[in-house]
This record gives C-alpha cells, structure tokens and sequence, in this order.
C-alpha cells in the first residue's frame, strides 16, 4: 500500500458478516501490524490511511 508507506500490504479476511483488513507492514525483523478494520467500500478511508501513517511514524522513532 503505497498510499500509507514502502512495504505496507493490505491483507483481506473474509468473515461470515463482514470482509476484514489488516494493514500491515514488513520489517527484517517485525511484521508490524498497523489497523485492523471491517471494510464495506471499494476505497480505504482517508482517516484510517492517516492513522496507519501516525503509527508508522511513532514506530520508527522508538
């Protein structure tokens, strides 16, 4: 997912009542998870893009 940052991925999970996604990123020593959300439009809303940013940000700085 490039709309978030290099090597962020998009995972799908389909549910019985919904189709999950997990926004995640891959490290050389840590997959990290970013947000976890039930998706139910084609597009990922802008407020969860900017919150996977944030995270990223504060992760990288510890």
């Amino acid at each position: 997912m490039p709309s978030v940052g290099a090597r962020c991925h998009e995972l799908r999970v389909n549910d019985v009542d919904n189709t999950w996604r997990v926004i995640y990123r891959i490290d050389v020593d840590a997959i990290v998870i970013l947000e976890v959300f039930p998706k139910k439009t084609g597009k990922t809303p802008k407020k969860i893009i900017d919150i996977c940013k944030q995270r990223l940000k504060y992760y990288d700085s510890d």
